[in-house]
């Protein structure tokens, strides 16, 4: 049962995932969300590599002492011929898709990179480009910041400075990490997605807020997210983050019309976003415990069945 736990009980941040974008401040919900998504990925992604082994005994040349499959082994083991052998391919998908996405990421930043060859070494890169965008090219001492004529024109000089703080909000906090880590994640248990989709949402809120605070008016935040909405399409790249990025622009406008947001650790366990948060928690810290009773069963029944 242990080693069956942890693939199924990311289905428990679910809740958490929302009403932590809505009730708590953006930072605080972009940690917890992003921690609690690499644990659980990491605890179900070590239960299929439990789950190989024992699939592997079944295989024809697996690497496995001979004694492994000797049927008092397998009887030990629970399932060995239908979860072991499913485990095997599920696996390789999840280690394939992890391998893909950090490959885009990685050719991500290194045509931005590219793509400001020739340019002033300066923080802010502006491209004679008709197409309106700008991003946060993370890479280097301390990251760039690129945007194209056709989105300065449609901005205000307050816009202006709100969308730069925006862009360095995003560099300065590197956000390009929480969300590499929640895209990996979701790739290796397709549970965590409304993990991944929160965290992209509660990274654009962050720099709202830190930008906010830099040109010292939320409605010109407001304004300058609306506009670039307005003429953008977001960013050239999905891995990257920007002022117009796709998602729900109303709710951050809406965010940031309303009073800043209060600066917490944890919630109250007596409101719904505090009892959603303790409930993660708490299937995270049943997580972490199933991938480590399976791990360490797993590894006595090999000793004691074969010669280690």
């Amino acid at each position: 049962m242990f080693v069956f736990l942890p693939l199924v009980l990311p289905l428990t941040a679910w809740p958490v995932a929302r009403l932590a974008a809505q009730h708590l401040h953006p930072r605080t919900a972009t940690r917890l969300l992003t921690a609690l998504a690499a644990v659980m990925a990491t605890c179900s992604t070590v239960c299929l590599a439990l789950l190989m082994v024992v699939g592997t005994a079944q295989l024809p040349g697996n690497p496995l002492p001979d004694g492994w499959s000797d049927p008092e082994v397998r009887a030990a083991v629970p399932y060995d011929e239908v979860a072991g052998r499913a485990a095997v391919p599920a696996l390789l998908v999840v280690l394939a898709a992890c391998a893909v996405t950090l490959r885009r990421h990685r050719r991500v930043r290194r045509r931005g990179h590219a793509a400001l060859a020739g340019l002033p070494g300066t923080e802010v890169a502006v491209l004679p480009d008709s197409e309106p965008y700008a991003y946060a090219l993370p890479g280097g001492p301390r990251g760039r910041i690129v945007v194209t004529t056709a989105l300065l024109t449609h901005l205000g000089p307050a816009e202006r400075r709100a969308l730069f703080a925006h862009e360095r909000a995003h560099l300065t906090a590197r956000h390009h990490r929480y969300l590499l880590t929640v895209r990996l994640a979701a790739r290796a248990n397709p549970f965590l997605r409304p993990l991944r989709a929160a965290v992209a949402y509660t990274t654009e809120r962050w720099a709202d807020e830190a930008a906010a605070e830099a040109v010292g008016s939320r409605r010109a935040v407001a304004r300058a997210i609306g506009r670039a909405a307005l003429v953008s399409r977001g960013t050239p790249g999905p891995t990257l983050a920007g002022l117009a990025a796709p998602g729900p622009v109303p709710r951050r406008v809406a965010a940031l019309l309303a009073p800043a947001p209060v600066t917490r650790a944890w919630p109250s366990a007596f409101t719904a976003v505090g009892l959603a948060a303790w409930t993660a928690a708490a299937g995270t810290a049943v997580s972490a415990m199933s991938s480590a009773n399976s791990a360490v069963t797993l590894a006595l029944v090999l000793r004691a069945a074969t010669p280690l």
